[in-house]
Parts: C-alpha cells; structure tokens; sequence
C-alpha cells in the first residue's frame, strides 16, 4: 500500500487504525473509513492476490506497493526487527528497551495471511498495568513511574497458525474399588478393566510464537486468541502500531504445534474415561492426516523494562484484555517491612503478657 492512501481525503491527515471502533479515523477531522475499502484498494493496486503455499511462507514478499511508505527498525541490542510505518519515531526497542535503533527499507520479508486487530486501546492496557500493580507493597517504585506507564507499545507479534486432522487410538488401565463389611470382616474389591478410545478430530489456528524475542510461554499465557475474527492482512491495520518479523519459519515451529495438539487430543480423550477410582494411560497414539499452516500477525500490548540489571516483560492480550508479567521484589523494602511487623508483633506479645498477669 501506498503511503498516500493513509492520508485522509477530506483534510490529508495521517489516518490511523481505531482499535475502539475498529475502523480507520482521522485524529484531525474525526472521519471514519472502512478497512475493507481499503483492502479493496490494496487489491487494486496489488492486481490478483498472491497464492501461498504453506511450506513456502518465507517467499511470500511485500508487493512494491504495500512496501512504500513502511519501514525496517533493527535493534543493535539484541538484533530485534520491526516492521512500522515510516513516520513512527521509534526510540525504544520494545524487547530490551534500547534506545539504539537503526532505519532499513522494508524488503525480503514474508507477508503475512492474516492479522487479527487491535480491538483494546492504549489507555486499556495502562489500566490494565495499573491494576496489575496495584496492592504490591514489595514493588520497586520505580515501576509506578509515568514513564514506565508510557511506555507501553502496541505489537503485532507473528506467529503460525496449524490447522490439523487427527486419527487417535487410545488405551487405559482403568480400575473401580468397592467396599462392603459384616460383623467381622471389612471387604474390598477391585477390579481392572482395559478402556479403548479411538477417533477422529479436527484442530483449527493452533498459535505457535514465531519470534525469538518474547518467550513462547509468555505468549502462550495470554492466549486465547479468537481467530474466528481474524482477517485478510492489510497493511492499513499496521497504522500506528509496531509489527515484528518472525524468525523461526514455520518447520522450526511444526515440533511445538504437534505437542499442543498431541496433548489437546490426548486431554480430550481422557476426559471421556469416567466412573473409575483410578485410570492409568498405557498406550496414546495421535496421527496427522493432513495438516495446514497460516502466517499470522495477532496483537499485543507490550512493554519491557530492567530493574538492576534483570529484563522484565509485561503483555496484554489486544483482543481480550488478558495481562501476564512477572514482577521483581525490592527486598529493602521487604527487610523494612519486616522489621516494622516484627516491632508491632512484639509489641503486641509484650502487652498480652502483662494482661494475663
């Protein structure tokens, strides 16, 4: 997409995706644009749309024209690339917050199948943080600055999406217990049984993190993400966010993809496995039929910071408000609180002392 058609047409401001509303809107003129006009546009300029084999996603490049107009920041740090749109003043590396940030033209990258929107804004995920902090007496103070509160940044993280069908043969050792008694004795009886499950099923988008920056667990914490919403890509939802470039293609990924839906399969069968004391798995058998892979950008609000020295990551999911993050101790603070309780319990012990006397 051309850099022009982000101007508005009725003023020639910068338009922008509105997470709120979900539709494109001038913060000049306050109008209001349909992102399917603009994909209808970008069709138009791209001519017809391009064919992606799954094994083939990596070749999948931006048209010449969805590469006017957005640019490549690569971090000296830790070598971190993002995709945004050339006017973004990038001043921090969401993955390890360095200021050092270069500028390339964006060229050579996969082009993604699909992007799911940002529908929670900015000041959500503040609130969002806000509340994840609230209450921690332990917390560095540091971390309820302004600044840190600022520094939030709205992601396009990449990730696969593995479609599969399974056949699945499972087997269990399985066991009920019955207890009975007379006037002398107390009985038990148990008995085993083999239970035998088989079937078909049928997964669809099972989200694999395709970026080595963020840990996949995580990514993996904020889930679910409702890909039943999820569109076409169109450069017009990058609009006043940060995209990353995935570095693990999607064969590096097939391992994990197949362990998520090995271990779904797995728990779904078992659940069907009911009205024994115990049930003991003895043979688990899960085989693709077919399988699928899709290229897909899903949002996230994200923001990293370090604290003596220690990398801590925050992340909101900016479909359904899910937050995650670990949170550091000031353990000056613990110490002082500490010494403050004992003082009070002490104090407390002495006067019960004198009471009782």
């Amino acid at each position: 997409m051309q850099l022009m058609e982000y101007k508005c047409p009725n003023c020639a401001g910068a338009v922008k995706f509105d997470a709120t509303i979900q539709q494109m809107k001038c913060p000049f003129c306050d109008s209001e644009f349909c992102p399917q006009a603009m994909k209808e546009r970008d069709h138009a300029l791209e001519g017809a749309p391009e064919s992606v084999e799954w094994a083939n996603h990596e070749d999948a490049e931006w048209s010449m024209g969805e590469q006017e107009g957005m640019r490549l920041y690569s971090c000296n740090s830790c070598a971190g690339e993002i995709i945004t749109e050339e006017s973004t003043a990038a001043t921090h590396c969401p993955y390890c917050d360095s200021p050092v940030i270069m500028v390339g033209q964006l060229s050579g990258s996969a082009k993604p199948d699909l992007i799911i929107p940002f529908k929670l804004d900015k000041a959500a995920a503040v609130e969002a943080l806000q509340k994840h902090l609230s209450g921690k007496k332990l917390l560095p103070k540091c971390f309820k600055t302004t600044r840190h509160l600022e520094e939030i940044k709205g992601l396009y993280v990449p990730f696969w999406l593995y479609d599969a069908d399974i056949d699945a043969n499972m087997r269990y050792r399985a066991s009920t217990v019955r207890t009975w008694s007379d006037s002398r004795f107390i009985y038990t009886e148990t008995r085993y049984f083999n239970v035998v499950r088989q079937g078909e099923m049928a997964f669809d988008n099972v989200p694999v993190d395709a970026s080595s920056k963020i840990a996949a667990d995580l990514m993996e914490s904020i889930e679910p993400f409702d890909s039943a919403v999820a569109m076409d890509f169109q450069t017009a939802y990058l609009v006043g966010y940060l995209a990353d470039k995935f570095d693990f293609c999607e064969k590096h990924c097939i391992d994990r993809a197949n362990e998520r839906i090995r271990a779904s399969a797995e728990d779904a069968f078992r659940k069907t496995v009911t009205g024994y004391a115990t049930v003991t798995p003895e043979y688990r058998g899960v085989y693709l039929k077919k399988s699928e892979v899709k290229y897909a950008l899903l949002p996230v609000w994200i923001l990293n910071t370090t604290w003596r020295g220690e990398n801590f990551i925050f992340a909101m999911n900016g479909q359904t408000g899910k937050f995650v993050g670990d949170l550091p101790t000031d353990w000056g603070a613990f110490w002082r609180w500490f010494f403050i309780l004992t003082m009070i319990l002490s104090v407390v012990i002495y006067a019960l002392s004198w009471a009782v006397r």
